[in-house]
């Protein structure tokens, strides 16, 4: 758990006034820098101490054995693994011959500040050595938004009160040592000093080194180069071997004056091209680096936020430290992707390596919405990496029997890395929310192009799928069995309901895209005898229902479960999965996360009306324990929906504060990305009431009577939209583009660039008081266990 105090509140930066060392794996994870491709953990600049050193390259990996107690049919037998790369953020400073280390000597100051506006995390330290000798150090460090190969650093050092003697040395180093898996030898075998070295060289102030994997047969090359500030008689030197570089800088410097030194780092990766070939690129990025400056990559990563933040803004009035938070997830969920261009986005970005560095559905459910309307392009690139994947899909299909295409439920290249099948590949609603992905894409962005292509293929491949994995019974209802939903606590189950809805969303809008696009359709060998089928599967689609207690049943025969014993359940036995059997987990009327029935009252709001929603969240809220950082998220939004304003914030809070107040005990491992995507949802989709399934971006904004007001930004069909939200009103502005058709609390209204909407918000309904079960309140700490270990973890979200 991370105190309020840790971090001052201010609307643009996250600070840490004082360094905690009992707090560094945390903010190693929250002051990690990305750009989606390159992802460099907020490890200190001069390498210890460090809880977990991280470098990580969007997709690079190594394969690993995975072992089965029981061999089965279907079940994969490799895993794969994000690793530690080449590590180029090292810069050791020697004072006088006394190594820089924040556990010796006296440290008089240090400060870090990421700041979400230019994209920056900046440390100043005043430090005396052990035998008395003052400086102070300044840096500052970048991964670049707008050269997507570069990261640099500046550095400067100057001495306080006396003359010294300066040797900084910056270093790319190899294999080093990182925390094992602990729980599978095999698994920490394979990852042990997994690079193999290919090449090493060193001329001036430049520096390289190129490895492969051991196993996946991945090659890297990552390179290093300087910019040196120094008073005469500054040196330098550089050296090489298989798994170090380095060059040194030597200095004497008076009091006043200062050693800067930018560090400019490059990397290239591939699993087909040469070293040579890889080198070149390096060395191409490290020039092109090298001509912009240290400013101009400043100025450029300054002018990608601005932009970003001008489309994209959420303002939170009431709560300054809830808006810090907003914006700080709304900036790692943007860098988590902004330059991934057609690789997934890992569930915990490339901010550290739980889950393995894999992606789940929460990448197409959690993040890409946020994504869609905020920075578009990024989701085109992650639907074009799923696309990229369909060889795979297609194969895996055809592995279990089934038609069409058949995602993986944790990956990194496409390949099934989940090793238990009831909360892994029985998972099969993942390919309907690769599909509403698409279609929330292409209609928030017009984008023909892209669903006259991939997008259509990947709605034909998961129809197929659906039709073949469900069945028509005897009385012509669509069921789909023995498949489990998104909680996780109920596995193998018929007609989730969660499932059913995505699979008849998913037949839609294959359908339809395939009228649109009807030569591309041909090409995919679409009938119109497939058509029909896919329409009558979804208008046939089976939601099941308890007459007796009048609400929706999460799944077939759910309400008749054994009730769960929550009095008897002791703060010590959560999360469940660790305490409890899975046969008894299964069989309960217990929630590990409102991510399943609550959410398909969200994201498939038209399929439920208004008293109906009320009744399944108020008997749903009472039986989910929340054992999965997914859910509050989730529960915010249904709850300001059905009038629970109160509630809904504290909620609000609960998500917006998992990682800068670690409340599931593992943000050392990596930020919860979807958690953090989900912030953005409960103030857009919660009070800002947006929903988007239909044809027109529709609003039923209410807020708590904690925040005053609310605004957020939106980019839409190519137009950019500015809402507010004030207890009785909201107002509607374009900023840009084509006059839009919207709905408000129902009504049409049109909003354009010159003529900006106020509506009022109707009164919220009395509703009664629901809570979560015993001892599962909102603001709770809830230490859990994250599948960060092993790709054996069965769970995703067990946190």
């Amino acid at each position: 758990m991370i105190e309020s105090s840790v971090f001052t509140v201010e609307p643009w930066a996250v600070a840490e006034p004082t360094l905690h060392l009992d707090l560094l794996a945390q903010t190693e994870s929250i002051f990690a820098l990305s750009n989606g491709h390159i992802g460099l953990r907020g490890n200190l600049d001069e390498g210890e101490p460090h809880a977990i050193p991280g470098t990580y390259l969007n997709g690079f990996f190594e394969t690993l054995p995975m072992p089965h107690a029981e061999g089965g049919y279907g079940y994969p037998e490799e895993g794969q693994s994000l690793i530690d790369v080449t590590n180029g953020q090292l810069i050791r400073l020697l004072v006088d011959d006394e190594p820089f280390d924040i556990r010796y000597g006296t440290l008089l100051r240090h400060e870090r500040a990421l700041d979400l506006r230019d994209g920056v995390l900046r440390r100043e330290v005043e430090w005396v050595s052990p035998v008395g000798q003052a400086v102070r150090i300044r840096s500052a460090r970048l991964v670049s938004f707008v050269q997507r190969a570069v990261a640099a650093i500046c550095y400067e050092v100057e001495p306080i009160g006396a003359p010294a003697r300066i040797v900084l040395q910056s270093t790319l180093v190899a294999n080093e040592p990182v925390p094992e898996h602990q729980d599978d030898p095999r698994a920490a075998a394979a990852l042990r000093a997994p690079l193999v070295g290919e090449y090493h060289a060193h001329e001036d102030l430049e520096a390289e080194l190129g490895h492969r994997t051991r196993r996946s047969g991945l090659r890297i090359a990552a390179g290093i180069d300087h910019v040196v500030e120094g008073p005469a008689g500054t040196v330098s030197s550089s050296e090489s071997e298989p798994d170090l570089a380095r060059v040194t800088i030597s200095t004497e410097l008076a009091p006043g004056q200062r050693l800067r030194v930018i560090k400019l780092l490059a990397y290239g990766w591939s699993s087909g091209r040469s070293m040579p070939a890889l080198r070149d690129q390096v060395d191409a990025a490290l020039a092109a680096a090298k001509r912009t400056g240290w400013e101009g990559l400043l100025a450029g990563q300054r002018a990608y936020l601005d932009e970003l933040w001008d489309g994209a803004d959420v303002e939170v009035e009431g709560d300054p430290a809830l808006q810090q938070a907003v914006r700080f997830a709304l900036f790692q969920s943007v860098q988590a992707a902004a330059r991934a261009e057609r690789r997934a986005i890992p569930a915990k970005g490339l901010t550290g390596r739980g889950y393995d560095g894999h992606t789940f559905w929460d990448m197409e459910t959690y993040t890409l919405p946020v994504l869609t309307y905020t920075a578009p392009d990024t989701v085109r690139d992650a639907l074009h990496w799923r696309h990229s994947t369909l060889p795979q899909a297609r194969e895996r299909a055809r592995e279990l029997r089934l038609a069409g295409a058949a995602f993986p439920w944790r990956t990194i290249r496409g390949e099934e890395c989940s090793g238990y099948w009831p909360a892994g590949t029985a998972a099969f609603h993942i390919n309907a929310d690769i599909a509403d992905a698409v279609r929330r894409y292409v209609a928030a962005t017009g984008d023909a192009e892209f669903e006259r292509g991939p997008g259509l293929e990947l709605l034909v491949e998961t129809a197929r799928l659906w039709l073949s994995l469900g069945h028509h019974d005897a009385e012509g209802c669509f069921r789909i069995d023995g498949v489990t939903g998104p909680d996780e606590y109920t596995a193998l189950v018929d007609n989730n309901v969660f499932t059913n809805l995505m699979a008849a969303r998913n037949f839609w809008a294959a359908a339809d895209a395939a009228i649109r696009h009807p030569e591309r359709a041909l090409e995919l060998h679409v009938n119109e005898r497939e058509i029909d089928a896919w329409r009558k599967a979804a208008d046939a689609v089976v939601v099941p229902f308890d007459d007796e207690f009048g609400v929706t049943a999460q799944s077939e025969g759910f309400t008749r479960y054994r009730s769960w014993d929550f009095e008897a359940t002791s703060d010590a036995d959560y999360p469940l999965l660790l305490h409890y059997p899975y046969y008894l987990l299964y069989s309960s009327q217990v929630i590990k996360q409102a991510a399943d029935l609550v959410f398909a009252m969200y994201i498939c709001s038209e399929c439920f009306d208004p008293e109906l929603k009320r009744r399944n969240f108020e008997y749903y809220e009472a039986i989910t324990v929340r054992d999965s950082s997914l859910s509050a998220a989730i529960q915010a939004i249904v709850a300001a929906e059905v009038g629970h304003l109160d509630l809904a914030y504290r909620y609000f809070r609960e998500t917006a504060y998992v990682d800068l107040h670690d409340t599931s005990g593992n943000t050392a491992d990596g930020l919860h990305l979807a958690s953090l995507a989900g912030t953005w949802l409960v103030a857009v989709a919660g009070f800002g009431g947006m929903r988007d399934h239909g044809d027109t971006l529709a609003f039923a904004p209410r807020l708590p009577a904690s925040l005053t007001r609310l605004t957020f930004r939106l980019l839409y069909q190519g137009r950019r939209l500015r809402v507010e939200v004030h207890p009785d009103h909201a107002r509607y502005e374009l900023l840009a583009g084509e006059p839009l058709h919207l709905l408000h609390h129902g009504e049409p209204f049109t909003v354009a660039t010159d003529s900006p909407q106020v509506r009022a918000c109707p009164a919220t309904p009395e509703v009664p008081r629901v809570s979560p079960p015993p001892g599962r309140g909102t603001g709770r700490q809830s230490v859990g266990a994250e599948g960060s270990g092993t790709v054996l973890d069965p769970p995703h979200d067990s946190i």
